[in-house]
Formats: structure tokens, C-alpha cells, sequence
């Protein structure tokens, strides 16, 4: 008896949905796939369309007038769908009628909208997941319509806690949900969905943190058994540096699954950090392919050996750095840091550097104006508390000094720290005083 072909998961981003140019260039990959082969699709939103949600839930939940973003929201991908779909008929509205039910197009625009003329004060990271969510929902009606696959409603499947903005996937659950239904769908055809997305057992939508979807695709995998996970990109594979930032490049042929998560950690942008855990855990090759150029190489991320890499340059923007000092100028001991990380951790303010000194202890993390806020209003009383903005944070990988002369020339350090293979600093945005 022959058993089936396994699995492969593909993973498009914003980039390569960006317009009908780009949806029809990734139905063009998908045809590349072999007869027979099990094939499941992760898209995420289209373009800037996740920073184009998160502008108008701003709006919305502090009051302000919305209405110019969101129509411009839905001209944007009503102009897509008519321009891959010109034989769709229209609605009312002029709303092109892909999709089915619950996943409608038409449906999803109406439900945005009632949404945002429906928030309640307080609960922003609850009502967030709700609004955010839609720019993954829109996509994938229209990319799946346009490429004739199977829309499938990710929510119900992975579950998570209510950690909103950054849920917690109940694997067992999760598991068992994507087993009993994904693969009679997979028989049929392709099958595409949302990256990014969760959901309560209580059916609230939850989202898995900024960029998620690449470790959604992880979760799909690990959880149905793929033979492998391939993130579609607009670069030539793993690069040791963001080529928008930094000259001259490496790709990385392959590169092990520890180095990986290192990279991810520290902010590569090709990676989401919580995507090679379950992959290395079945050991599921992660395969990073480029959309411009599908048949070239790539890099292949796998259980492997390696001498020593390029260095890798990382840029994180938008960091803050945040300085606690004793009032009384007594040390810094375990019970303060204790109280220091317990809530940084209840306000989820993750710590991407830190340093203490005698009578000191800096953070610095991802610039969050609301997490800040509450922050500086639980520990005030206890501390002296200054902090800065608008900083970067730079990690070089396997650094040499020639490395670290290139990157701090001409740089304010506000903060640097170094180990055996990584070298880190935080320094204003070049231009900033």
C-alpha cells in the first residue's frame, strides 16, 4: 500500500501579497508544486496593512476620527480583489462577493467596521488581537480566491491562553484540533490560511506577537508532521545582515538550528525568535527561498555542523532604555532586581539587553508607550527611574574587530556589553542629539 506524499508548508508574507502583481506571482509558485504533494499556505497581510490597522485601533479606542484610514483600508483591498477577481460579482457596496460565509469578504468588511464603532475603554490589548486580526482574514479571501485553495479559519485550531498580543499555544489542544481536521482538507487540495492568529477556548481571536506568522507556519508543521517549512522572502535566503541597512551581505548556504535561534533572538528580521523551537524539536528542515527567484538555492535550516559564520549584523529600532537606581542609594540587590523583573514581566516588557552597576539597573527593550507607562507607575515609588527613546540596538554575531570598529564609528554608545561570540550596544539613531 503507497502511502501519501508528506506534507509541505509555505510561508508568504506581506511582501509577497503586497498587490494582485505579487498574489499572482505566488500563484505561480504554488503551480510549481508536484502533483499529489499535500500543500498547506500561510499568508499574512497584505503590504503595511498590520501597521495600517494598528494606526486606525489607535484611533479608534483613544476616540479620534478613523473614518479617511479605514476607507483607505478598504479601497486598497477592494482594488486588489476587482483587479484578480474582475468576474466576481459585486455587491451593494461594490464589495466583490469572494470567499464563503464567516470568511466573505464582504462579511469580513462589515464585521471590521462594526468592531471599531464598538470599543470599550480600557482592555486595548484584548480589542487589539480583535482589530488587528482582520488584516490576516482580508488577505487570505482574496489570495485564496484568486488562487483557487481552500480559505481555512486558523482561529479555532490553534488555541492559546488569553495573553493577548502574544498567545501562549496550548500544544495538546492545538495538536489534536489541526489532526482530526486539516488533513481531509488537505486531500481535496490546497489549503490556505492566517498566519499570526490564535484563539481562546472561549472563541476570542488572539494574535502570537509582531511577525508572527512564520511561527504559525511552525506550529502547522510541528503539529501535522511536514517535511519541511518554507518562508518565501524578498531576499536570497539567510542573510548575516538587513541588505536595506548594511553593504555587501552573506547568504548563508545553511546554518544550524542553534545559530538560528541565537540570530532570531537578538531581532534577525528573516526569523521570528519562537519559530525553530518545534521545528528542531521534530527536526523539520526550515527552508528561506526567495519569491523574486524561486529556483535559487536559498538556505536551508536543519540539525547540522558548521564552522565559524560571517558576522551577523542585527538592528532593532524604536528601543528604550530604561535606568532603575535605589532612592536611598543602597545596592542594587536580588530583592530589587527580583521586584524590578517581576514587573517587567506582569507589564510584558520583554528585556532585549540589560546591565547593572552598584547603585544602578538598565533594561533596555522594545519601545511600548503603554507597557512604559504602567511600568513607571508600580515601581516609582521604589525607584528613581530614567529612561530614553527613539534608540537602537545593534547585536554583531561572531564579531570580530574590524566588525565592531565599522558599526560604532561616528556612534553615540549609550550602553554596550560583550561575551564570547556577541558583541551589543545601544547608541542613539544616527542624526538624533
Amino acid at each position: 500500500m503507497q502511502s501519501s506524499p508528506p506534507l509541505r508548508v509555505y510561508k508568504f508574507g506581506g511582501a509577497s501579497v503586497k498587490d494582485a502583481a505579487a498574489i499572482k506571482n505566488l500563484q505561480q509558485i504554488l503551480g510549481q508544486n508536484p502533483d499529489g504533494q499535500p500543500l498547506l499556505v500561510v499568508v499574512s497581510a497584505m503590504g503595511k496593512t498590520t501597521n495600517a490597522l494598528e494606526h486606525i485601533f489607535h484611533l479608534a479606542h483613544s476616540g479620534q476620527d478613523y473614518a479617511a484610514p479605514l476607507a483607505e483600508l478598504r479601497r486598497f483591498h477592494l482594488e486588489v480583489a476587482r483587479g484578480l477577481l474582475p468576474a466576481a460579482p459585486l455587491d451593494a457596496d461594490g464589495v466583490p462577493a469572494c470567499g464563503e460565509g464567516s470568511g466573505a469578504l464582504p462579511h469580513l468588511l462589515q464585521e471590521l467596521g462594526d468592531r471599531l464603532a464598538t470599543l470599550a475603554k480600557g482592555e486595548y490589548d484584548r480589542q487589539y488581537d480583535q482589530v488587528v486580526s482582520f488584516g490576516e482574514l482580508l488577505a487570505t479571501c482574496i489570495v485564496a480566491a484568486a488562487v483557487g485553495a481552500r480559505w481555512l479559519d486558523v482561529r479555532p485550531l490553534i488555541r492559546t491562553d488569553h495573553s493577548w498580543r502574544e498567545g501562549r499555544v496550548d500544544w495538546a489542544t492545538t495538536e489534536r484540533n489541526l489532526r482530526e481536521q486539516v488533513p481531509p482538507l488537505l486531500a481535496q487540495g490546497v489549503v490556505l490560511t492566517q498566519g499570526f492568529l490564535g484563539g481562546t477556548a472561549s472563541g476570542q481571536t488572539t494574535t502570537l506577537g509582531r511577525e508572527g506568522s512564520d511561527y504559525t507556519a511552525a506550529i502547522l508543521a510541528y503539529c501535522l508532521g511536514a517535511e519541511s517549512v518554507t518562508i518565501w522572502k524578498d531576499v536570497a535566503g539567510l542573510l548575516n545582515a538587513d541588505p536595506k541597512i548594511f553593504p555587501d551581505t552573506v547568504r548563508y548556504p545553511e546554518i544550524s538550528y542553534q545559530e538560528t535561534i541565537e540570530m532570531a533572538y537578538y531581532g534577525a528580521s528573516v526569523i521570528h525568535p519562537k519559530t525553530i523551537k518545534p521545528l528542531a524539536v521534530r527536526r523539520i528542515p526550515l527552508l528561506v527561498k526567495s519569491f523574486v527567484d524561486p529556483a535559487a538555492e536559498g538556505t536551508r535550516i536543519h540539525d547540522c555542523k558548521h564552522g565559524l559564520l560571517a558576522p551577523a549584523f542585527i538592528r532593532k529600532t524604536e528601543q528604550c532604555l530604561v535606568s532603575f537606581e535605589s532612592k536611598d542609594l543602597t545596592f542594587i540587590s536580588e530583592e530589587n532586581l527580583e521586584v524590578i523583573f517581576g514587573t517587567l514581566a506582569q507589564v510584558r516588557l520583554k528585556i532585549n539587553l540589560m546591565q547593572n552597576s552598584a547603585i544602578s539597573f538598565s533594561v533596555c527593550t522594545d519601545w511600548h508607550e503603554y507597557r512604559l507607562r504602567k511600568l513607571l507607575e508600580q515601581l516609582r515609588e521604589q525607584f528613581t527611574i530614567y529612561y530614553n527613546t527613539g534608540l537602537e540596538l545593534y547585536t554583531i554575531k561572531n564579531y570580530t574587530a574590524e566588525a565592531i570598529s565599522q558599526l560604532t564609528e561616528g556612534r553615540e554608545l549609550l550602553l554596550e556589553q560583550r561575551t564570547r561570540q556577541t558583541f551589543q550596544f545601544v547608541a542613539r539613531a544616527l542624526g538624533d542629539k
